[in-house]
């Protein structure tokens, strides 16, 4: 398979897609900066008078389910539907699926009401909405991830599963690739897992048809602009601010020379 990480970042600069996001009250700023940074553009939209006429004319709708409340899933309900009408890739991050009922029946609400594109979560978030056991704390995993519960909640879910952690899993339910960018510092701060779901996006935007590449894509350009943020970071506060610089300064020339990809 062959990824085209430096083409699509191009592409994503040169069309500067519209990325919907309805995200959560932690790390919007934060996944808006990512856009931007990246090169594409965010709209925070989650007021159901909106969201419906937004994300139909977005180039990627991103659902992120941090912090719930009913007014927001209606919203997301009402987006999602419009996507899918328009065609637009849906890309779901459930935040902190298996630490509350709530959470959890909401992500698969989600899921059952609506055409997912891609699922980007931590390795206890897909193994619960896989039907498997998980231990999660807050909206921490504590589980480890891999290429089997990728695959896995592939299949179970129907569409492409990203599990994000030291080593990242994409798959679709039969191809399954391993990205080792990124850097231990990207787990020192809150946002990054959202930020990586925001930055799937984008990528999705310009490669809708190719919803495993454009994921995989993602999380090698995040990977690599993690390494280089990490580069003189003191710790995870001059890391945070090194990470937006770091996404706009990625090379599309150099950056499939720099993914680490099995």
């Amino acid at each position: 398979m062959s990824l085209q990480t430096g083409a699509d970042l191009r592409t994503i600069r040169e069309r500067r897609p519209l990325v919907h996001q309805i995200t959560n009250y932690v790390v919007m700023n934060e996944t808006a900066n990512a856009t931007l940074a990246l090169g594409a553009l965010p709209v925070m939209a989650h007021a159901p008078q909106e969201v419906e006429e937004m994300a139909s004319v977005a180039g990627a709708l991103v659902l992120n389910i941090g912090t719930l409340s009913e007014p927001w899933i209606h919203g997301m309900l009402l987006a999602g539907s419009a996507a899918n009408r328009s065609g637009v890739p849906v890309v779901l991050d459930p935040v902190g699926a298996g630490a509350t009922r709530y959470r959890t029946e909401t992500a698969r609400r989600l899921l059952d009401k609506l055409e997912i594109a891609v699922v980007r979560g931590n390795a206890a978030e897909v193994a619960t909405l896989a039907g498997r056991d998980a231990e999660i704390r807050g909206v921490e995993s504590m589980e480890a991830g891999g290429s089997d519960l990728a695959q896995a909640a592939a299949e179970a879910l129907g569409c492409v599963v990203s599990v994000t952690g030291p080593v990242d899993h994409v798959s679709d339910g039969e191809t399954v690739l391993a990205i080792a960018n990124g850097h231990p510092l990207l787990a020192a701060i809150t946002g990054t897992g959202c930020m990586s779901s925001t930055v799937t996006g984008c990528f999705l935007a310009v490669d809708r048809d190719r919803p495993l590449e454009g994921a995989a894509e993602a999380l090698v350009a995040f990977g690599v602009a993690g390494e280089d943020a990490a580069v003189g970071a003191r710790g995870p506060g001059s890391f945070h601010v090194a990470l937006y610089d770091a996404l706009a300064a990625l090379d599309p020339e150099t950056l499939d020379g720099r993914a680490k990809v099995e």
